[in-house]
């Protein structure tokens, strides 16, 4: 078995972890820059009578992508015996298409190369994720993967602000889509600056057989039973959270009767999420390591989630709204950094480590494409805010209840 198939022993560095968080954020700096600021406001130029629904039909679309495109490239990566490395050519390949859709956008005038641009951002910066999440079972050791999962979730919070601060700051769509995605290619390059990864020789690369490669992607409870439960879990822990936070809006605006634009409202409770999270997603996978224990982790971050949930469905107020947000944001580092760890510890192989990591990001993707559906039935007519935030909680409850149906970690 060569160093690319085998199971990591030598510790990973510092200066690894930061090039490699350093993409990683880059990466999410190139999603919620337009997420959160730059695609409302272009649709509302495009199409300014129908910016609702023009904004649902881009983002929808880019979800869709979404969902196939993590799996296949973190498949197509376990395949690639370049000489520079399994993951390496997708993560340089991923941020640059990333960065030609970014530039689609700012030129799109039409609502449909707006879809366009943005499924080729999805599409391309998904291959960057998937290679570079796939290069933590490649690399670190089961001793380093809470650390390493902590650095990644910090990277991943302060993407999204620099992506936000970006996208506000360049002054206007055009130069803000430019910005996103000059920090995006940027941020990737010391990381793939580095030393090449491991490579994978090409006598190794099994043979392709379509009907064999899309049978690759089932996820077999019966064969994979810890993949499979610790898939449950983070779907079901990412569910509740996107039914509780899908109307916070609405929430602060109707029941909370914020004093003041309930979007200011939002972005406070979202700086206070954003402050508890740094401050306990290092920490978590520090101690994870150290304790060498994964399962009781996760499952209190799953109490902590679903406490801020209830918190919410009985103390209705700014107050209460802080104190949720402050309890999430705790909750959320811890579950963050360690069930990542976690997961990476049940990977049935090393030949198909991204395509499985794939599979097991759809649990953070699919949650987004089923909130609303849920949500929306039950805040008209079945009881409203309290009985959603009550549903959003009991699901995140049963998500952290199946983690101890895994076996093959403590």
């Amino acid at each position: 078995m060569t160093d690319a198939l085998a199971a990591p022993t030598s510790e990973v560095g510092r200066g690894w972890t930061a090039s490699l968080s350093l993409a990683n954020g880059a990466v999410w700096a190139g999603w919620f820059g337009p997420l959160q600021v730059l695609l409302a406001l272009q649709a509302a130029e495009v199409a300014p009578g129908h910016k609702a629904a023009a904004l649902a039909w881009v983002t929808g679309s880019g979800a869709a992508v979404s969902l196939v495109a993590n799996p296949l490239f973190g498949a197509l990566s376990d395949r690639t015996a370049s000489r520079y490395g399994r993951r390496t050519p997708w993560v340089a390949v991923g941020v640059l298409g990333g960065a030609a859709g970014l530039a689609v956008l700012a030129s799109a005038t039409t609502l449909t190369v707006m879809i366009a641009g943005w499924c080729l951002v999805q599409l391309a910066l998904n291959a960057a994720f998937a290679a570079l999440t796939a290069a933590v079972p490649d690399r670190v050791p089961h001793r380093q993967r809470g650390t390493v999962g902590g650095w990644l979730g910090a990277a991943q919070i302060l993407g999204v602000l620099a992506g936000t601060g970006l996208a506000t700051a360049a002054g206007g769509d055009s130069a803000g889509y430019l910005a996103c995605a000059a920090f995006t290619v940027l941020g990737a390059l010391p990381y793939l600056l580095r030393p090449r990864d491991v490579v994978l020789p090409r006598e190794l690369r099994p043979p392709f057989r379509l009907r064999a490669f899309a049978a690759g992607f089932r996820l077999s409870p019966r064969a994979h039973p810890d993949l499979a439960w610790a898939w449950l879990t983070r779907f079901l822990i990412n569910l509740g959270n996107s039914i509780a936070l899908l109307y916070l809006l609405y929430f602060l605006r109707d029941v909370v009767r914020y004093a003041g634009d309930a979007e200011d409202g939002v972005l406070i409770l979202t700086a206070v999420n954003s402050a508890a999270l740094l401050a306990t997603v290092v920490a978590a996978g520090v101690r994870s390591d150290r304790t060498d224990r994964r399962k009781p982790y996760v499952t209190w971050a799953g109490v902590l989630i679903a406490g801020s949930a209830l918190l919410l469905a009985c103390w209705q107020t700014w107050t209460g709204a802080l104190v949720a947000a402050a309890v999430l944001g705790v909750g959320f580092g811890v579950f963050t950094s360690v069930d990542f760890a976690l997961i990476t510890d049940v990977l049935p192989t090393a030949a198909d480590r991204g395509k499985d990591l794939g599979v097991v990001n759809i649990a953070n993707s699919l949650p987004q494409v089923l909130a609303p559906a849920l949500a929306a039935p039950v805040v008209t007519h079945l009881g409203g805010y309290r009985v959603l935030y009550v549903l959003a909680a009991a699901v995140v409850l049963a998500g952290a209840a199946g983690v101890h149906r895994i076996r093959g970690v403590d």
